[in-house]
């Protein structure tokens, strides 16, 4: 084959009508009439029928093609015409075709369970639903570091390996390190505050691990964790960083992936129209909502997934939750002057996909923080190092932790966690 390949996209595009063009792929789908074979064609572009007909291909690309299995990579050569009736509307009349990798016969058909479907997740990841989720991911992700970029963020790389536990012991992963007790991190919050002080304003992206025995649409055992740390910014200000961020993020996927999010079934102008400033609710005004709603609720509770639902209820963006009870949250949580309240706020997703944010104003108070920690049963000396950032130049900082797939899986309207991440990692799945 003399031509130089092209991606699908680019016939798509037009740019090749009435041309010679060569593409290489896997064969998505299959059949034969009589002297001519239809072939749909796959890459990480999109889908392309090609035709091999008796006579217009030569006979040996003609015997190949009857021959195709499912998944079969191919390399094929022809001419480019519009066809209403193919996918896309365009189909490459083969002159030649070339088998570069053959394919047995494939194991998922229609109709699998889930169980299977995960257990032959690493041929499953072929499919258009997670194909099209993670070209998604792909904007998605670049978008956060363009936000960052023109927001004077600096993008750091802070350990996966802790010796201290950021979001309650209960949920660590614990290992051996060479004799030394250590964890595998629920958050890089606190390596992000201590490198305010040099960065002002930082952040990362990281895996963290919640050993969390949850069964639900949202949980993860292993999630990708985008994380934020500001010096000089109260909970407010860091509430507008975190809706300007969705915002931007969510009107980027919108405008690049309006294809791939018309076939997960979002319509790209919900995500188009979200803009800031996001509506903000106290705890307590939820607890009242949520009671005039039928919810068997009393203040100094934590939301689940119906509660959240019924919060947003009517909204068509997120929204933030603020000010929970601080004796619920984190140890490190700043207070507001009730003492009653922390200085935080959680973000709320619509359609009931929950809580995709949390953040908060960060404590300066090192005795406070000791308290609470000695109350839990933690090791206050493991924390000494943290203490130190409030005795050498504190200054008032606010931070947040957003999941990247709970974000995903709102923007492409997945109705799982699992179709947010290639290999899903839960309390009953470590394989593949």
């Amino acid at each position: 084959m003399t031509l130089a390949p092209v991606p699908i996209a680019a016939i798509r595009s037009g740019a090749f009508e009435g041309k010679p063009a060569r593409v290489r792929g896997w064969v998505h789908r299959a059949r034969s009439s009589g002297g001519i074979v239809f072939l749909v064609l796959r890459d990480a572009t999109g889908l392309l029928q090609a035709t091999v007909k008796k006579g217009a291909a030569d006979d040996g690309s003609f015997a190949a093609a009857k021959d195709l299995q499912l998944e079969a990579a191919v390399d094929v050569e022809g001419v480019a015409h519009k066809d209403p009736r193919a996918p896309g509307g365009w189909e490459l009349r083969t002159a030649a075709l070339r088998v570069v990798g053959g394919s047995h016969e494939f194991p998922i058909t229609e109709d699998q369970s889930v169980e299977f479907l995960l257990d032959k997740r690493h041929l499953w990841l072929r499919s258009r639903k997670l194909t099209n989720t993670f070209r998604v991911k792909a904007q998605m992700l670049k978008a956060f570091r363009e936000w960052f970029d023109a927001n004077a963020f600096y993008e750091v790389t802070p350990s996966v390996i802790t010796t201290n536990a950021c979001e309650g012991g209960s949920t660590l992963f614990e290992f051996d390190y060479f004799d030394q007790t250590a964890f595998l991190s629920q958050s890089s919050q606190m390596y992000l505050e201590a490198l305010i002080f040099s960065l002002e304003r930082v952040w990362c992206l990281a895996p963290s691990f919640r050993a969390e025995k949850s069964r639900t649409t949202k949980h993860l055992t292993e999630f990708w964790h985008l994380e934020a740390e500001e010096a000089h910014v109260d909970n407010e200000g860091n509430m507008r960083i975190q809706e300007e961020l969705v915002a931007h993020v969510a009107n980027a996927v919108g405008a690049r992936c309006a294809d791939e999010l018309r076939e997960l079934g979002r319509d790209p102008d919900d995500l188009l129209r979200i803009k800031p400033p996001f509506k903000r609710l106290h705890y307590d005004e939820a607890i009242d909502l949520l009671k005039k709603k039928g919810f068997p609720i009393e203040w100094g509770e934590d939301f689940g997934q119906p509660h959240e639902r019924a919060l947003v209820e009517g909204e068509t963006q997120p929204i933030f939750v603020t000010h929970f009870p601080a004796e619920i949250k984190a140890f490190y949580m700043e207070r507001d002057d009730s003492g009653e309240h922390a200085l935080c706020a959680d973000m709320i997703a619509p359609e009931g996909y929950g809580e995709i944010i949390g953040g908060s104003q960060r404590s300066l108070d090192v005795e406070a923080m000791r308290e609470r920690l000695r109350k839990e049963g933690a090791p206050v000396e493991a924390y000494e190092w943290y203490f130190d950032l409030r005795r050498y130049g504190s200054v008032p900082h606010s931070g947040f932790g957003l999941g990247t797939e709970r974000v995903l899986t709102w923007l492409c309207k997945n109705d799982h966690i699992r179709d947010a991440t290639p290999f899903p990692r839960t309390i009953n799945r470590a394989y593949p």
